[in-house]
């Protein structure tokens, strides 16, 4: 019985670093890569992630759920002054270097959990994921 006590409380205590814990020895004072599967599976864990779209076809094509604040119009810039430093953003675009470009803006304006989803919008698509358009 104390044997079975001690594998429980050793789960839980590992299932907690898995979830919790390893984000912060994770990120540092950056932004984390997850490819489209982590990203989706993100979302199911935490329902209250914001997913960003920096892109300016966002109306072509995007994640269900995310909003748009296009890195080329000073959009982002603006955005970053008022989203909430607490929650959780993953975000995407078109290219890796645009994409890491704005990830670590959000990472360098104080944000502590940014996900960069890493192949973008188009390794979202080649997962064969839900996509919405306008």
């Amino acid at each position: 019985m104390k044997v079975l006590r001690s594998v429980m409380v050793f789960a839980v205590l590992m299932s907690f670093y898995f979830l919790i814990a390893k984000d912060f020895i994770d990120f540092k004072d950056s932004y984390k890569d997850v490819n489209a599967y982590q990203a989706r599976n993100l979302m199911k864990i935490y329902p209250n992630l914001k997913i960003i779209d920096i892109s300016g076809t966002y109306d072509m094509g995007h994640i269900p759920g995310s909003m748009n604040f296009f890195i080329g119009d000073g959009s982002l810039d603006k955005a970053l002054q008022q989203l909430s430093k607490k929650d959780r953003y993953l975000i995407y675009y078109h290219s890796n270097k645009t994409s890491k470009e704005a990830a670590q803006k959000f990472a360098d304006a104080g944000f502590k959990k940014v996900y960069r989803l890493d192949g973008n919008f188009s390794g979202w698509v080649e997962a064969g994921f839900d996509t919405a358009s306008l």
